[in-house]
């Protein structure tokens, strides 16, 4: 959702690779298939695999963070997102690709009392538009959060049906 807190391409690029260290956060991916090969009802398609938003801070009042970046991985695109901040991080979502934008909402733990928070969770897929406009989906999280730069990294990794 953030962009990283490491100035450099290369930090930044290592801190994403720590944070799929830390654990996987998918959402869909790499390649499409019919329904018949992946029975879901009432889905034509489905992707599987792994996406990371790399967001960076666009408005702050107090706990709640409007956020923004690029997607990578099984989507390619853009995000925005409103942040509550805390013990929990919860907070909705919308990503913007190509082919149409897709929503949901969040929730996840956080771990730590330095300047990065962890945290792990579930993301759930409300719906969308375009060619997502059936999208539908509930998978695991994690990330990292940067106590005093706002910025935050997600990362999915599971099944989309759209």
């Amino acid at each position: 959702m953030r962009r990283l807190f490491c100035s450099s391409r290369a930090a930044r690029r290592a801190s994403v690779f720590a944070t799929i260290a830390l654990g996987g956060f998918a959402l869909a991916g790499a390649a499409d298939s019919t329904a018949a090969s992946h029975p879901v009802a009432g889905a034509a398609h489905t992707l599987n695999g792994t996406a990371t938003a790399d967001l960076h801070l666009v408005k702050a009042d107090g706990s709640q963070l409007q956020e923004e970046g690029p997607v990578g991985g099984a989507l390619h695109g853009s995000m925005r997102a409103e942040v509550t901040t805390g013990a929990t991080f919860e907070g909705s979502f919308t990503i913007h690709t190509g082919g149409g934008s897709i929503e949901g909402h969040g929730r996840a733990a956080g771990r730590g009392s330095g300047r990065f928070q962890r945290f792990s969770g579930s993301l759930t897929v409300t719906g969308g538009s375009g060619r997502y406009s059936h999208a539908s989906g509930h998978t695991g999280l994690s990330g990292v959060f940067d106590r005093r730069t706002y910025a935050i990294v997600i990362q999915t990794s599971g099944r989309l049906s759209y």
